[in-house]
């Protein structure tokens, strides 16, 4: 796959400061799995959740946030909001979190995925992995004009946006993409925040993502084969997962079934599950002092995806 230019990016990134860069995922216009339509997205503001969100979404793209080269560690991670796979939190679940993710020295990479739908897409349940491995197929192409370790690039995901990214931390020999240049779609860490894993276990599965991605009525096989927790190997990369323990949108044992498989195999992994908290607070959980991106922070400074690259 030819490699998207800095010229071409740049196009983009007209409405955006000089160190953010809107990249569309398919720049020749030819989206994959796609059935021709009517570009029909639209981005609002919604007063009742007071959260920034895209709706209708059938061309994606990346939107780049680049710290200064003064304290760029060389390590990238690429954000997937949530929203159900019926809209895309772009501000609380993604914006936001790249600036503050910038600050860290960390390459922040917002991922405006397909929602799945059967009007849009030939296969419905693939779209939205389709952008992600293509997401992470663009950041490692262009890890050196962005000065990105291609070694330290992450994933990190809220709600559905955390079965997407724990999806893309799970399937990346298997790839739904055409990823003729074989480059590596494997994450080298995972940071999962009240995500929704599984769709095999009715008691703990959120049933309206479920729905959304697989039909009301999905085939047994594929229930397992998009719950992460049973997707794990010995391969699957280091985590960093967070939850609210009265969380009654995405339940708690979510995180805990993912974490408990990771154990099994041995994987480094961290989770922090707070008593009170709710679902969907992004960066600002009011619940408590703590604060989950620092505790984040020191994580990635322990495994070394803080130091400043040479």
């Amino acid at each position: 796959m030819k490699r998207i230019c800095l010229l071409l990016m740049l196009i983009y990134s007209s409405k955006m400061t000089e160190s953010q860069i809107i990249i569309p995922l398919y720049p020749d216009g030819k989206i994959p799995n796609s059935k021709p339509v009517r570009d029909i997205e639209s981005t609002e503001f919604n007063k009742d959740w007071n959260i920034l969100i895209v709706r209708n979404i059938t061309r994606p793209t990346l939107t780049a946030f680049i710290p200064p080269k003064a304290i760029a560690t060389g390590t990238a991670v690429l954000i997937c909001p949530g929203g159900g796979y019926s809209i895309v939190a772009a501000g609380h679940e993604g914006f936001d979190v790249a600036k503050r993710l910038n600050e860290f020295g960390i390459a922040a990479f917002v991922l405006k995925y397909r929602l799945p739908n059967d009007t849009t897409m030939v296969n419905k349940e693939i779209g939205p992995l389709q952008d992600a491995q293509r997401a992470m197929e663009i950041i490692r192409e262009n890890a050196k004009q962005w000065q990105i370790d291609e070694h330290r690039v992450g994933v990190m995901g809220f709600s559905a946006g955390g079965h997407l990214a724990s999806t893309v931390a799970t399937h990346f020999n298997r790839p739904v993409i055409d990823n003729a240049e074989q480059i590596n779609l494997r994450p080298d860490f995972a940071v999962l925040i009240y995500p929704v894993i599984s769709f095999a276990n009715d008691s703990i599965a959120n049933i309206g993502t479920r729905d959304q991605l697989l039909g009301k009525r999905p085939q047994r096989d594929k229930e397992i084969e998009y719950s992460s927790d049973l997707q794990v190997n010995r391969q699957t990369p280091p985590s960093f997962l967070v939850h609210a323990e009265d969380d009654d949108v995405v339940k708690v044992q979510n995180s805990l079934v993912f974490y408990d498989a990771l154990q099994k195999f041995k994987i480094p992994s961290e989770l922090i599950v707070y008593p009170k908290g709710g679902h969907g607070f992004g960066l600002n959980i009011k619940t408590t002092n703590d604060n989950w991106i620092e505790r984040l922070k020191d994580w990635l400074d322990s495994n070394g995806w803080l130091n400043k690259k040479p």
